[in-house]
């Protein structure tokens, strides 16, 4: 059972991130609400994976505020973060679940039968045994995908999870996030690839150069892009 408290809706207000002299977020305001996948679109360096930080709770922004569920001083307890390449620990890819499930507080008599579900709902049931760190790439993002979801999160934030995977890997990817929003988890994702985009959003935020430039229904975002950048991007065209 979920505890009432929400981290849903993640409300960032005027954030701007500075490193050095380098702007990397510039007054970004955006909501993030319950729903279908939010997904982050623009081209490299436009801010995509440091938003995703900020948003999880990973980074302070230099200035602006930012909170979860009205609460501006939130533990991530209830938000879960899968970055672009992540770190198998060195045990079966089951272990790696139990692990994360232990670290969630989950108590232990309810672990195996935790590890066999979040095993299946990523289609890993038959790798359980199997080092994680001898998994294909694709299975070891799934597993990532597993072991995020151990600690029941209100919201996933994904940095482009399907980045190098081949298309079969990447279908199951965007299975498991259609199959999880479906539960009612928020998933907010990058991605560089806007048929992904079409296929998965229910909402767009595209950024550029540290600027939030739209945000708002992914149909109408396709449909008309209100922009100038947003339409050269959607056509293909290189950003800089």
């Amino acid at each position: 059972m979920r505890a009432s408290a929400s981290d849903l809706p993640v409300m960032l207000a005027e954030v701007k991130v500075v490193a050095g002299t380098v702007t990397i977020l510039d007054d970004v305001s955006v909501t993030i609400a319950a729903g279908a996948p939010t997904i982050l679109i623009g081209p490299n360096g436009s801010g995509k994976t440091t938003l995703l930080r900020v948003a999880m709770g990973l980074l302070a922004p230099t200035r602006g505020r930012i909170a979860w569920g009205g609460r501006e001083a939130a533990p991530p307890k209830k938000r879960a973060i899968v970055f672009q390449r992540p770190v198998m620990l060195h045990r079966s890819a089951a272990g790696n679940v139990r692990y994360s499930l232990a670290a969630a507080g989950v108590p232990r008599a309810q672990r195996n039968d935790r590890v066999a579900e979040l095993l299946m709902l990523v289609g890993l049931s038959d790798l359980g045994h199997r080092p994680a760190r001898r998994l294909s790439g694709g299975e070891q993002q799934r597993l990532a995908l597993a072991r995020a979801l151990a600690r029941d999160p209100d919201i996933l934030f994904l940095d482009e999870p399907t980045a190098s995977l081949d298309p079969a890997a990447t279908k199951a990817i965007e299975d498991i996030v259609r199959a999880v929003a479906a539960r009612g988890v928020k998933v907010v994702m990058s991605t560089h690839d806007l048929g992904q985009a079409r296929r998965l959003a229910g909402d767009i935020a595209m950024l550029h150069r540290g600027r939030l430039l739209e945000n708002g229904p992914a149909a109408a975002f396709f449909a008309g892009p209100r922009t100038e950048e947003a339409r050269r991007f959607i056509a293909g065209e290189l950003l800089v």
